[in-house]
């Protein structure tokens, strides 16, 4: 159970990345800045928050 939930974590963090380097390339798809950077502050966080919990099961022993 402790796999799938590191899977999922990782799979959060790679998404986020992937989104991220999306807006930045490519930000016409989303139309004002300030939406880009709210949109690029909200995959900051997911993967901010996946890699905390990575952290712990790291911390753990896992």
């Amino acid at each position: 159970m402790l796999k799938a939930l590191k899977l999922k974590y990782e799979g959060q963090i790679a998404e986020a990345d992937a989104n991220i380097h999306i807006y930045l390339r490519n930000p016409a798809g989303i139309g004002e800045h300030s939406e880009i950077l709210a949109e690029v502050d909200k995959q900051i966080e997911i993967a901010a928050t996946a890699q905390e919990k990575l952290d712990y099961l790291g911390k753990i022993g896992f």
